[in-house]
């Protein structure tokens, strides 16, 4: 039997999108430290899966707290066919005295990291329009740090397992149509997604994308998209898709013409395709997955 894995690695452009627990009237951005010193700010895989289950229309899954452990999980009556939401991000439901039933993800994040590293700007608010309404009142400030960025992350996607799902000894599916219609929404809904934060509504459709539906599930361009100086660094794509025939031949790239300062050898070596003819290729491959 065939294998059927979709990946893809995606850059995007956008500014502090992400903040971890803020201290005092500090709002400190989500960030790591790599061996060269160097610190990058990113976005979580959670956040990039509220963003996505938000915009796809599909944050409906009922939920309940089991009161014998206070822990809030999705609802235990809560299946695959009624919910999309589990059925490609997965559940574990818990109760007591009973073992746990889980749903491994079938759609895998990374977390979007900066390509850029992080220099430790910061933003200086104050509330000083609406402390100048009111005499006496006093001046709030704040700061918030701030770091705009292209950003890189991958999304994997085991077609094999979306809209399966074995509950209590017993195997229940969807129509391969409705599985289509699923991972089709998802892909309509990472190219053009966004982000709310902070009174700002950041853009993160994709600038450049790489990927396809491959027999190895293996996520091949995680972790090799890189910049130097706002370049992309072509010559690490071009060794993973020379690495082996099956990927050279199923892989696609979409680019959004203008974005990096190599653009012209960016065209000329990797021949991409619009960011537009990317994701319906790529669509077309996954309603030939179940035809």
């Amino acid at each position: 039997m065939k294998k059927n894995g979709l990946t893809m690695s995606l850059i995007i452009e956008c500014g502090s999108a992400n903040y971890g627990e803020g201290f005092g009237n500090i709002s400190p951005l989500k960030k790591l430290t790599r061996g060269s010193g160097e610190v990058y700010t990113y976005i979580s895989r959670q956040a990039l899966r509220y963003n996505i289950i938000q915009q796809m229309g599909c944050d409906n899954t009922p939920v309940e707290v089991v009161s014998s452990k206070k822990v809030l999980q999705f609802h235990s009556d809560a299946d695959i066919v009624t919910y999309p939401e589990i059925d490609l991000f997965g559940y574990m439901k818990t109760d007591s005295g009973e073992k746990a039933t889980t749903r491994s993800a079938v759609v895998r994040l990374s977390n979007a990291i900066s390509l850029e590293p992080y220099a430790g700007d910061t933003d200086y608010l104050t509330n000083m329009g609406l402390a100048a309404r009111k005499k006496d009142a006093d001046n709030s400030i704040a700061q918030s740090e701030i770091h705009q960025s292209f950003y890189a992350y991958t999304v994997a996607i085991d077609l094999d397992r979306v809209g399966i799902d074995e509950v209590k000894g017993k195997i229940i599916a969807i129509e391969n149509s409705e599985k289509v219609k699923r991972v089709q929404n998802l892909l309509d809904t990472i190219m053009f997604l966004y982000r709310d934060i902070k009174g700002r509504r950041e853009n993160l459709s994709p600038v450049f994308v790489i990927g396809g539906v491959y027999e190895r599930k293996n996520p091949f361009f995680e972790n090799r998209l890189q910049l130097f100086k706002g370049s992309l660094k072509i010559e690490i794509i071009k060794q993973v898709l020379d690495s082996d025939d099956s990927i050279k031949e199923n892989t696609e790239i979409g680019y959004l013409a203008g974005t990096f300062r190599n653009d012209k050898d960016v065209i000329e070596q990797l021949k991409p395709v619009t960011i537009r003819e990317f994701f319906e290729n790529l669509k077309r491959k996954v309603e030939e997955v179940y035809r």
